[in-house]
């Protein structure tokens, strides 16, 4: 249950602070979740890599579709080499998958040693 209300959290925070804050703001949505929601260093990053990945998909699917995928496909021949919009938002989810992931686990690993100090 905790899993599910991390992850959860950890998407609803960072499309928060992506309204105000730069695309990096996902990382510290991400480390302060872990902190507080005291999960093993693998739950958390998995749950941080579960909710960037499915926020960052949906949103980048989103805006792609929006405009019939014209920029994407254009991002996707400049970056890419080759013109497919979907392979795009799949890069672009699994990029803000690993940066939530990776601060999930630097926030659950600063918890555990926070705990074993005390």
């Amino acid at each position: 249950m905790k899993f599910l209300v991390s992850i959860i959290l950890t998407a609803l925070l960072a499309f928060a602070l992506g309204l105000y804050l730069p695309w990096w703001s996902i990382a510290i949505a991400s480390f302060a979740v872990a902190v507080f929601i005291h999960l093993k260093p693998g739950f958390s990053f998995l749950s941080g890599l579960i909710a960037l990945f499915l926020l960052w998909g949906t949103m980048a699917w989103a805006r792609s579709a929006a405009n019939q995928d014209i920029l994407a496909n254009k991002m996707s021949v400049l970056v890419l080499k080759t013109e497919n919009s979907l392979l795009l938002v799949l890069v672009t989810a699994l990029i803000g998958a690993l940066i939530g992931g990776l601060a999930a686990l630097s926030g659950s690993l600063l918890r555990s040693v926070m705990k074993s100090n005390n």
